[in-house]
């Protein structure tokens, strides 16, 4: 899909919509006495400015629309359910990307300019790795101590042999 136009990406996307809501929904029915997903959304290592070929890529001309549309996806599922839970890690990685050093920019971060990408631009270096786990065990102890609290007056759901 790479260097796909949105319009292109269509189908693409449309197919990633319907498997997440049925994972989605399919865990739901395995587990009915209860549990709750913690979905991550997608980084951009372009800082928000969608030119990947300061990173060395070919140019991409609809790569932040394509990230934005599965990043609506994401967003629209956990908003749609109960017990699943968004991780905003795209928000976070924001200004740690292969713009990290631009003082100038909006995105800059004076007390951490850290680049969190490996060298391949697709997945995060120890560094990013730290955030993703610092911002998911934040949102856990966010969320599971009320949803435990609920649960825990509720009688445990017997599950059939």
């Amino acid at each position: 899909m790479y260097g796909a136009t949105l319009a292109e990406a269509q189908p693409w996307i449309g197919n990633y919509e319907e498997r997440l809501d049925l994972i989605l929904d399919e865990i739901g029915n395995r587990f009915p006495g209860g549990y709750h997903i913690f979905l991550l959304n997608i980084y951009d290592p372009t800082d928000g400015i969608g030119d990947v070929r300061n990173a060395g890529l070919p140019a991409w001309s609809d790569g932040l629309q394509v990230l934005g549309a599965y990043n609506t996806i994401i967003e629209e599922a956990c908003e749609q359910r109960d017990d699943t839970t968004l991780v905003d890690i795209h928000s976070e990685f924001m200004g740690h990307g292969i713009h990290s050093t631009q003082f100038w920019r909006s995105f800059y971060h004076a007390d951490d300019p850290g680049y969190w990408y490996y060298d391949n631009l697709e997945d995060p270096n120890d560094r990013g790795y730290d955030a993703i786990r610092r911002l998911t065990l934040n949102k856990m102890a966010e969320i599971l101590p009320q949803k435990l609290k609920i649960n825990a007056g509720q009688a445990p759901a017997v599950l059939a042999p």
